[in-house]
């Protein structure tokens, strides 16, 4: 049997977009919207998503890296107020191993210009996956796409 251990940390991101707040929330609540940044990396072959954004509801995303290793992503939605926050429970899996969980939430807030957004994640890593800040780097990644979506153009497809 595999040695069993659990690594805890906090990821706390805080971005402003120059964009009304009920479009930066919609972004994460329309799945035809959300597919168009959610994910850290392009060259990667989407496998299966779907996500029902209500408190109840759930979202799943399949996708696999360039070397064929399939990252599985399975959310639980626990609480949803439109244009304020929304809390979530998930886990990510590689190929059929388990390596995090989490509980998020996100805020936002109306500012001069636009939005607030606080990302929150208290993650538990397992069984000695080394995550050595990918985590943090793939959610800044996803949160640099998500400003792209919603601060683009509206005359341009996202």
């Amino acid at each position: 049997m595999s040695e069993r251990s659990t690594e805890h940390t906090t990821i706390t991101i805080e971005r402003h977009f120059n964009a009304p707040l009920p479009r930066v929330f919609s972004a994460w609540a329309i799945p035809e919207q959300k597919r168009q940044w959610f994910g850290c990396h392009g060259d990667w072959k989407p496998l299966d998503f779907h996500l029902d954004f209500r408190a109840g509801g759930s979202e799943s995303n399949r996708v696999a890296s360039t070397d064929g290793v399939v990252h599985a992503y399975q959310a639980r939605y626990i609480d949803v107020v439109p244009n304020e926050r929304f809390i979530y429970a998930f886990d990510m899996m590689l190929d059929d191993v388990r390596i995090s969980v989490s509980l998020a939430t996100v805020s936002f807030a109306e500012e001069p210009g636009g939005t607030k957004m606080t990302f929150v994640e208290q993650v538990v890593f397992l069984d000695g996956y080394g995550d050595n800040g990918s985590r943090l780097a793939g959610t800044e990644i996803g949160f640099d796409n998500l400003r792209l979506y919603v601060e683009g153009d509206d005359t341009r497809p996202n």
